[in-house]
């Protein structure tokens, strides 16, 4: 599947603080899905470098990649450079039929989904965003949302879930109050409700704090995801993460026009 980046809305979301990176000539950036190994290897090589030496996840490999047991069996979303032949920006999915090829998704490592069992074979997992450092005000992120843009359009995509991460070392205060925001405000009915393997002790005191919410996380909510329960504790992230489920006939409409195309926004 060969996927051509139209222009995206690159305010919804920002999951990275814009670098002081600047380019004299904008970068030629294309999207489209993995179609070789040479192609997935790169897109594992720079999640290695975005999680493993800019954040310091700890993904127990040496060798310059990040890779999992979901990758074989996942797709990847991948931003090109053109000029350089380079991957600068991925995105990788787990589709239902992949997700069965395994017999799990990446998410059950952290939650029981067991309510959402009757729509598991609806459910496209997405995961492992990420966008190389010197690329973050670029227009890289914008052609990664169009690319899952056009992966949804193409696929009759009716939910899409990931675990949206938030850093501990932002605070336990912040957590706190950011944790019963989204308790208040975008929590799942229940039929859609998961459960933590490893939930997190304490939260911290709410009272009185503002939250502030990672962008990846804000876009999904701005798009209209619902939160599933309380967030689960990423030991190789040191991070609480959030089950997150879109329901796109849920979609908010005017970001529906920039995500699916305006013939999908009523």
């Amino acid at each position: 599947m060969q996927i051509v980046a139209s222009p995206a809305n690159s305010a919804l979301v920002n999951p990275h603080p814009v670098t002081s990176t600047r380019f004299t000539v904008e970068p030629q950036l294309t999207v489209r899905l993995a179609n070789c190994a040479s192609d997935v290897i790169a897109a594992q090589r720079l999640r290695y470098k975005v999680f493993c030496e800019e954040m310091g996840a700890d993904l127990h490999r040496h060798d310059g990649r990040d890779v999992d047991m979901f990758d074989a069996a996942c797709e990847h979303l991948i931003v090109v450079d053109e000029a350089l032949g380079k991957v600068v920006g991925t995105y990788r999915i787990l589709s239902p039929w992949g997700a069965r090829s395994i017999k799990r998704m990446y998410s059950e490592s952290e939650f029981r989904i067991d309510a959402l069992r009757p729509i598991a074979h609806e459910i496209f997992e997405v995961g492992r965003a990420c966008i190389h450092p010197a690329y973050r005000s670029s227009g890289a992120l914008a052609r990664l949302w169009s690319g899952l843009g056009a992966y949804v359009r193409e696929h009759s995509v009716k939910y899409l879930a990931g675990c949206a991460s938030v850093p501990l070392d932002s605070g336990s205060l912040n957590l706190g109050a950011l944790r019963s925001e989204l308790m208040a405000k975008h929590l799942a009915p229940v039929d859609f409700r998961v459960e933590p393997i490893r939930g997190l002790q304490s939260l911290g005191d709410p009272m009185g704090s503002r939250p502030t919410a990672p962008p990846l996380l804000k876009g999904y909510l701005r798009l209209g995801a619902w939160v599933c329960g309380e967030p689960a504790w990423d030991p190789d992230f040191d991070s609480a993460d959030f089950f997150v489920l879109l329901p796109i006939e849920r979609m908010v409409p005017r970001y529906a026009q920039h995500f699916l195309g305006a013939r999908t926004a009523q």
